[in-house]
C-alpha cells in the first residue's frame, strides 16, 4: 500500500518516464543477455570449426611406429599448422599419450577420449577439445585437438563490462530524454487543467485551442473544447430559460396582485366580486398550464416521462385528435384534410403522442387565416413513419426557423405573445419526438405556409 499511495502521489509526467525507464531498462537487458549469448555461441563455434580442421589435417601426418602411432613432422611438437594456439594430442584407446604437438606446456592432464568424434570442455571451460578417432595400419587411435578458451573469456569479459558501464549511461540519458517528451507530450493536459481553473459559472469563453497533430492528446484537447461550447449553450439556453419562465410567471402573477390591489381598494357589488374572480381564474389557469408545461419540459429532459409503450394505429389516433381541434377550426372556417392510410402502427407512450400532434395541429390552426387549410397525412418510408402537418398560414422568416424549438422563442408579428402561448409548445413537441427515438423537422416560406414533419420509428403495418 505505501508504495502504491507513493506512485499515486508522482506527477503523471514522472511515472511515466519511470514506466519508459523500467521499459527501456528490460529490453537493454534482454538485448544485452541476447548479445552476450549469441556472441559467446558463435566464438565457440568459430573455435569448434578450426579445431576440426586441425585434428583433420594432423590426421593426414600419423604414422605408425611398431605398436603405436606418432606425427610425421620433424619435429613433432612443431607441426604446422599448429603453432602456439592449439595443442594435438595423440592417444592409444586407453588415453595413454603416444605423442604431442603444440603447446604442450599449457595443456592440462586430459582425461581419456570417448568413443567417436566428440567435443568436450575441460577444467571449467577453461579449454576446448575436439576428438578424432582414426586407424592407421591396423593400428587404432585418437587425434586430440585442444585450444584455450582465455581469449574467448577476455572478448566478452570487455564486453560484459562496456555494457555494464554503457547501460547505467544510457538509462541516465533515457531519463532526460523521457522527461523531456513526457513534458512537452502533456503539455495541452497542463493549459487544460489551467483551462478549467479558470472558467467560472460565468466565464466559458476559455479554449484550449490546441493547434498539434490529431493523436491522443489532441483529440483530448479539441474534445475538452467541444465540451466547452457544448457547456456555453447550454449554460446560456438555462439562463436564457430561467429569465423567460420569471418573466412568463411574473406576469400572471403582476395581474393578480393588481386585480387583488384594486378589488380590495374598495367595497364592490357582488357582480363585480364574480367578475374579478373570474379573472383571476384565467390568471391562474395561465399560471397552471405554465407550471405543467416547465414540470414536463423537466421530466423530458431527464427521461422520467416514457411509461410501458403503447401500440396504437396511426390513422385511428390523429382522426381523434382532428376531432377534438375541429370545432375551433370550423369557428374559423378553416378545412381540415386528412391523408391517413390504414394500418400503420406507432408505439410510444399515447399520452405524449397525444400531447405532441394536439400542439402541432393546435398551433396550425391558431395561426392560419379565416378560409385556410390544414392538412395532415401520414406515411411509412424507409422504415420511418413521417407525419406532416400543413397550414397555409403567414409561414416563418428562414431567421427564425433554427430557434422555432427552443424554449420560449416567439417569432414576431404574427406568432406573437397575444396570439400564440408562453413558447413552450413547440419545444415540448421537440422533446417528445426525441424520447421517442424520432426527429421534428420545419419547412416554411413567408406567405406559403408552414409544414411540420414529424419522423418517428415504424412499429410495423397491421391489417384491418
Amino acid at each position: 500500500m505505501p508504495k502504491r499511495r507513493f506512485s499515486r502521489q508522482l506527477p503523471l509526467r514522472w511515472r511515466l518516464t519511470l514506466w519508459y525507464l523500467l521499459t527501456l531498462g528490460l529490453i537493454l537487458l534482454l538485448f544485452a543477455a541476447f548479445l552476450y549469448l549469441e556472441l559467446r555461441s558463435s566464438l565457440l563455434s568459430q573455435l569448434d570449426a578450426s579445431l576440426e580442421a586441425v585434428a583433420a589435417q594432423a590426421a593426414q601426418n600419423v604414422a605408425r611406429d611398431g605398436q603405436e602411432l606418432r606425427f610425421q613432422a620433424t619435429g613433432s611438437r612443431e607441426m604446422e599448422p599448429v603453432g602456439d594456439e592449439y595443442t594435438l594430442y595423440l592417444t592409444d584407446a586407453a588415453g595413454a599419450i603416444w605423442d604431442v604437438a603444440g603447446q604442450v606446456s599449457a595443456v592440462p592432464p586430459l582425461v581419456g577420449p570417448e568413443t567417436g568424434a566428440a567435443m568436450q570442455t575441460v577444467q571449467d571451460d577453461a579449454w576446448r577439445v575436439y576428438v578424432l578417432p582414426l586407424n592407421v595400419e591396423g593400428v587404432a587411435g585418437w587425434v586430440q585437438a585442444i585450444a584455450d578458451l582465455d581469449p574467448i573469456s577476455d572478448t566478452l569479459g570487455r564486453l560484459a563490462t562496456l555494457m555494464l558501464l554503457g547501460g547505467p549511461l544510457a538509462l541516465l540519458l533515457a531519463s532526460l530524454g523521457g522527461a523531456f517528451l513526457a513534458r512537452r507530450a502533456l503539455a495541452p493536459i497542463d493549459r487544460m487543467t489551467r483551462t478549467a481553473q479558470a472558467i467560472g459559472g460565468g466565464d466559458l469563453k476559455q479554449r484550449i485551442q490546441y493547434d498539434g497533430p490529431a493523436d491522443e492528446v489532441g483529440r483530448l484537447a479539441q474534445t475538452f473544447d467541444a465540451m466547452l461550447d457544448r457547456l456555453q449553450t447550454a449554460f446560456a439556453r438555462e439562463r436564457r430559460f430561467t429569465g423567460d419562465a420569471a418573466h412568463e410567471l411574473r406576469t400572471p402573477l403582476t395581474a393578480l396582485k393588481g386585480r387583488i390591489g384594486v378589488t380590495l381598494s374598495q367595497p364592490r357589488s357582488t357582480d363585480d366580486y364574480v367578475t374579478t374572480l373570474r379573472e383571476m381564474e384565467e390568471q391562474v389557469d395561465r399560471l397552471a398550464r405554465l407550471s405543467n408545461d416547465l414540470l414536463l419540459m423537466a421530466r423530458l429532459d431527464q427521461g422520467r416521462v416514457l411509461r410501458d409503450a403503447d401500440r396504437m394505429d396511426v390513422a385511428d389516433l390523429l382522426s381523434a385528435i382532428v376531432d377534438q381541434l375541429r370545432p375551433l377550426a370550423e369557428e374559423k372556417s378553416i378545412t381540415v384534410t386528412q391523408a391517413l392510410p390504414d394500418g400503420l402502427v406507432l408505439e410510444g407512450d399515447m399520452d405524449l403522442l397525444i400531447r405532441l400532434f394536439l400542439n402541432l395541429l393546435d398551433n396550425a390552426v391558431k395561426y392560419t387565416p379565416t378560409h385556410g387549410q390544414v392538412t395532415i397525412t401520414a406515411a411509412a418510408v424507409d422504415g420511418e413513419l413521417r407525419i406532416a402537418v400543413t397550414d397555409s398560414g403567414p409561414g416563418i422568416a428562414p431567421e427564425h426557423v433554427p430557434h422555432l424549438f427552443e424554449r420560449f422563442y416567439r417569432v414576431e408579428t404574427a406568432r406573437s405573445r397575444e396570439v400564440g402561448g408562453a413558447g413552450l409548445g413547440l419545444a415540448i413537441a421537440y422533446e417528445i419526438t426525441r424520447v421517442h427515438g424520432g426527429q421534428l423537422s420545419v419547412e416554411s416560406r413567408l406567405n406559403q405556409g408552414a409544414s411540420f414533419i414529424v419522423s418517428l420509428p415504424c412499429a410495423g403495418i397491421s391489417e384491418k
